[in-house]
């Protein structure tokens, strides 16, 4: 398995994470606010980091917190967007020095394969941190564990 490989597989699995929390969020009486505000830091994160390869403007700020239909919309854009980026990189793509300035003013250049790698990874922390907030607000999280996508996309539900 490649590198581009793995990260085929971590962009799919971003999507199907990101989805099924938003499906948990959608059947809720209400969106628990620290659980929003974390799930929209996460996607984005992942739209800034789109904006930073593609030499594009940012359409979100890093904490704008969204309602359920904006969070919906994003993750439309994002997921999709960045999985889009991982199929059409190639090895120079994935080795590309990217500069930018973050969100404290700080400069940077950083491998476009390193920044793919980090947005899976960074969305992973803040969708277990919004899974933390939903089952102390009294709700059950959805298990968005690499593991158990890789069960259910080998139809392994157990």
């Amino acid at each position: 398995m490649t590198g581009n490989d793995v990260l085929k597989n971590l962009s799919e699995y971003n999507i199907w994470a990101n989805q099924t929390m938003l499906d948990v969020f959608a059947e809720l009486p209400e969106l628990p606010t620290h659980a929003a505000r974390l799930f929209s830091h996460a996607l984005n994160a992942q739209a800034i980091w789109i904006a930073r390869i593609t030499s594009t403007k940012s359409p979100v700020k890093v904490w704008q917190e969204h309602t359920l239909e904006e969070l919906q919309k994003l993750h439309k854009y994002a997921s999709y967007k960045i999985a889009e980026l991982v199929a059409n990189s190639d090895e120079a793509e994935f080795n590309r020095l990217i500069d930018y300035t973050n969100s404290q003013g700080h400069q940077y250049s950083t491998r476009v394969l390193d920044i793919l790698t980090h947005a899976f990874n960074h969305a992973t922390y803040h969708r277990a941190q919004a899974a933390t907030d939903l089952r102390k607000s009294g709700h059950t999280p959805p298990n968005t564990d690499y593991v158990t996508y890789v069960r259910e996309l080998m139809g392994q539900v157990f």
